[in-house]
């Protein structure tokens, strides 16, 4: 796993899986033994608004979970790159599914990774799992963690009870670390 200090905001709309790709990122961070926080956004987001998660993972101690300027954002909506798009930090990450963002990132000081990863879950017959492709590309793309590490943050994610889910989002994040 990266030896930084890493802020991440995921963004989108409620019902695209971005809590649980904050969730998957923190067990990620907890299993290879670095600080993590995780900072939720629950309320109207969770009815069709925008949601986001603050994940932070660093081998520092963490102040506040509360991110103003992160170094990396995944966006699933347009109204969430909008949102956050200028909150990036010079240097920084910014990761957009291109098949619901059709505008490219404005900003020249940071890498922009794009992936149409709905078209590829819909193509593949995983609808629901577009969160994952673009989480795998993501972090293919920043090097925060191997592909390994972040199964693990899956694999300590999904509940035993739901093994089918697992292989699932296995196979996602390896669609998009490999796209």
């Amino acid at each position: 796993m990266n030896n930084q200090h890493n802020e991440i905001i995921l963004a989108g709309f409620g019902g695209q899986g971005i809590l649980f790709i904050g969730k998957v990122l923190a067990s990620a961070g907890l299993a290879f033994h670095k600080e993590v926080s995780w900072l939720p956004s629950y309320g109207p987001e969770m009815r069709g608004g925008t949601a986001n998660c603050r994940v932070i993972i660093s081998e520092e101690p963490i102040g506040s979970p509360y991110i103003v300027t992160p170094n990396m954002l995944i966006a699933m909506n347009k109204p969430s790159l909008e949102k956050f798009e200028d909150t990036v930090v010079p240097g920084g990450y910014i990761a957009i599914d291109s098949s619901l963002i059709t505008q490219e990132i404005h900003r020249k000081d940071v890498t922009a990774i794009a992936i149409p990863a709905t078209k590829i879950a819909a193509d593949m017959g995983m609808r629901k799992s577009a969160n994952m492709i673009l989480l795998g590309k993501f972090v293919k793309e920043s090097g925060l963690m191997t592909l390994d590490e972040l199964k693990e943050g899956v694999k300590k994610s999904v509940p035993a009870t739901k093994t089918a889910m697992l292989e699932t989002n296995f196979k996602a994040v390896e669609l998009g670390f490999q796209s």
